[in-house]
């Protein structure tokens, strides 16, 4: 079976952010899988206006992401939390987008202080459901994510992240061979 496609996005844009960080980890895990190909659209390079008009430079910047999205065939989202939610950004990017997250999974995979991020987790849950989107059950959090990595962004006790990234990964492929077949017999009216 061919790779399954698959689009990271690193939901932060603040200044100094950790997502980098993480998605470092989190790309060494799925790249060095055969199941997936993992390209990355990272908030902090992108240059969507918060209000939603149509203008040249929206046109330029949807023209970079756009068809991007849409020949994913299964997503990560990779997001801190940020007041109880997440960041502004990734809504952004999400909103200016409709049918390319419609029958496709999306994984979750969030850092954060305490709480590591599962807020932000339920929280893009609900958004996905109403864009059609499957989120997968398992996801990866990092409470204090800080504490976790040493100097050279590497973890500090690999283990019980590596395992849940493998059960997400895992899932997320499944997730995304099933709905990619189910959408070549029976095209999703979403």
């Amino acid at each position: 079976m061919k790779p399954l496609r698959t689009t990271l996005i690193i939901g932060s844009n603040r200044d100094g952010r950790f997502g980098p960080v993480v998605a470092d980890w989190l790309l060494a895990r799925a790249r060095a899988r055969a199941d997936l190909t993992t390209e990355v659209i990272d908030t902090a390079a992108t240059d969507l206006p918060t209000t939603f008009a149509r203008s040249p430079q929206t046109d330029t910047a949807l023209a970079g992401i756009t068809p991007r999205l849409e020949a994913a065939d299964a997503f990560v989202v990779l997001t801190p939390e940020y007041n109880h939610s997440f960041p502004a950004a990734l809504k952004n990017l999400i909103d200016w987008h409709y049918s390319p997250w419609q029958a496709k999974p999306v994984a979750l995979v969030t850092y954060g202080g305490l709480a590591g991020g599962v807020r932000a987790a339920e929280h893009l849950r609900q958004v996905f459901a109403e864009l059609h989107a499957v989120t997968i059950r398992d996801t990866v959090s990092f409470h204090n994510a800080g504490a976790a990595f040493d100097d050279e962004g590497l973890l500090k006790d690999p283990a019980g992240p590596d395992a849940a990234a493998k059960t997400m990964l895992d899932q997320l492929v499944w997730w995304g061979r099933a709905l990619k077949e189910a959408k070549e017999r029976r095209p999703y009216g979403g």
